[in-house]
């Protein structure tokens, strides 16, 4: 069965989504864990923000570096990272959070047959805020899942809690992105949830300009965007006036 776009994807089109419902089956949620986690794998989706931690680890040699990773889901993002650092020699210290205790706890035990040093707590982003500082703030796909004005408080949170780097990778909204991802979702997984969920997470995402006032909206003008295959936009905020 076919689920075409219920609009023409002028607008955004936000709809809950299966994978984030309290009452999900176990098994089921797992299935969509690591069905997120092969896609995230394949399209490089922790590779997008890389270049820009190498870079900052580079202007700052032999000091140990801070990041959270916002909103973790199946935790293979700050998981890869931290491999990463470890090969290149970075002391990055990672923490990464959810407002999910099943996806938190997916994540541990997945970084446990890992062996990756990555530090997991639930916590809700959008309600209590980012408290603590850290040097580095990244989140991936999670925009889309919010309403316009709790994207901008996120946004504006993620950013007053970065010391110096604030990365963040989405979802851009386009009838082209809709059909990849009603696709790729089918080649990539056997995730029910999945079928329904990545069309859907198209239809809910930001389209380019909306992503531009987003940014001025949170104070983040002097925000890079960057679009990135596939699908996907990238942004990148670092503070002024810090080494």
């Amino acid at each position: 069965m076919i689920f075409a776009p219920s609009r023409k994807l002028e607008r955004r089109n936000l709809q809950p989504e299966i994978m984030d419902q309290p009452g999900i089956d176990g098994e089921r949620y797992r299935r969509v864990m690591r069905g997120l986690a092969r896609i995230n794998y394949l399209t490089r989706s922790a590779g997008l923000f890389w270049p820009s931690i190498r870079q900052l680890a580079a202007e700052s040699p032999g000091r140990t570096l801070t990041l959270l990773d916002v909103a973790t889901g199946a935790g293979d993002i700050p998981m890869w990272l931290a491999r990463r650092a470890r090969m290149s020699g970075i002391d990055l210290r990672i923490s990464a959070c959810d407002i999910s205790p099943q996806a938190i706890d997916h994540a541990r035990e997945h970084a446990k047959r890992r062996d990756a040093a990555v530090t997991f707590f639930v916590h809700d982003a959008v309600a209590a805020g980012i408290a603590e500082p850290y040097d580095i703030v990244t989140s991936s796909l999670f925009l889309h899942h919010l309403d316009d004005d709790p994207c901008v408080e996120v946004l504006r949170s993620m950013s007053a809690a970065a010391r110096r780097l604030l990365l963040v990778s989405d979802l851009l909204r386009s009838r082209t992105n809709y059909w990849m991802a009603y696709l790729g979702v089918r080649i990539l997984t056997r995730s029910d949830v999945m079928y329904v969920d990545g069309p859907r997470s198209v239809e809910g995402a930001f389209a380019w300009d909306e992503v531009r006032q987003l940014c001025r909206q949170a104070g983040l003008e002097s925000a890079e965007l960057a679009r990135r295959w596939p699908c996907r936009y990238v942004l990148r905020w670092r503070r002024r006036g810090l080494a």
